[in-house]
């Protein structure tokens, strides 16, 4: 169990620190395009060398569960895509709360298309999870807030393409390795990230002329390769609902991240706001963390 709690939070805190590296990216005068584009790219050559060396069946697109997780690849280009555009509009503290929006999302998209209802606690933490934001976004600070809403809106769409990751990848792809079924969606990933953005890059000296390569492999490590095999390895050791409660420690990473690194200022008032988005995390599933051994005392009775 506890091995299992380390590794989810490994994968937790890998993704916390993206926005950091792709603001400190953004800095260095490199484009959106490019940063997504090495990511995803770096990540792909990872993942299928992983499973290549790993001797692993390899199955091709005329398999059901390879073709659905290729497809569901459009939705992580998406998230990268929006994600990152967000942050060049609003501090990274902020972009990471909006991505944070996927917990009541996914609860509703659930309810929509798998008839899930949400349990009366799931709807208060909802709730807090909302107010938790404005706090965090610094709405109540007494100060005017300058946020510009081209990220806000990007950020809400990051959230909403994450929920359809979210919700779908867990109903897909259970023919294949973690590994394989990783590589397959950060394929489909890349290809629409290439779609949408041209790797101009290769052809015009930027890849190798600048340290653009060397954003790539940071940006590999911590957003495609280790958090699918960490959460792949972690999860079934310590059940979805606790590994939802543990993978929320993404935000407090990206906000201390953000802090250190960015220098961005944050007040008490929405270190109080991300508090209470996290208590509204483990709220909303501690409960179904704690039937499984509830049963099990009751059969030892």
């Amino acid at each position: 169990m506890w091995k299992g709690i380390v590794l989810v939070l490994l994968g937790a805190c890998s993704f916390g620190i993206l926005s950091t590296i792709v603001k400190l990216g953004y800095q260095q005068g490199f484009t959106l395009g490019e940063l997504c584009s090495v990511q995803a790219g770096f990540g792909m050559i990872a993942l299928w060398t992983i499973h290549l060396l790993s001797r692993a069946r390899t199955y091709g697109l005329k398999n059901k569960d390879v073709r659905t997780s290729f497809i569901l690849g459009s939705s992580t280009g998406l998230v990268s895509i929006t994600y990152y555009q967000s942050v060049q509009y609003i501090p990274a503290s902020i972009g990471i709360i909006l991505l944070m929006q996927f917990t009541w999302m996914s609860m509703l998209a659930e309810w929509a298309f798998y008839k899930k209802k949400p349990t009366p606690i799931q709807w208060i933490a909802v709730l807090f999870i909302l107010a938790g934001t404005l706090l965090a976004g610094g709405v109540f600070s007494g100060q005017s807030v300058h946020l510009d809403w081209r990220g806000i809106g990007f950020g809400l769409l990051a959230a909403l393409f994450y929920t359809m990751f979210i919700v779908v990848s867990g109903r897909v792809g259970h023919t294949l390795t973690p590994v394989l079924k990783s590589a397959w969606i950060v394929t489909g990933a890349f290809l629409l990230i290439t779609l949408i953005f041209p790797p101009v890059y290769l052809a015009n000296g930027r890849f190798t002329g600048s340290s653009l390569w060397l954003w790539g492999l940071p940006l590999a490590a911590f957003g495609t390769v280790l958090p699918p095999f960490l959460f792949s390895k972690g999860m079934p050791q310590t059940g979805v609902a606790l590994g939802a409660i543990l993978s929320a420690a993404e935000l407090p990473v990206a906000t201390i991240a953000a802090t250190l690194l960015l220098h961005e200022s944050v007040t008490p008032l929405q270190v109080a706001g991300v508090l209470i988005i996290l208590g509204a995390i483990v709220a909303a599933n501690v409960r179904r963390t704690l039937k499984p051994a509830a049963t099990v005392q009751g059969v030892k009775s």
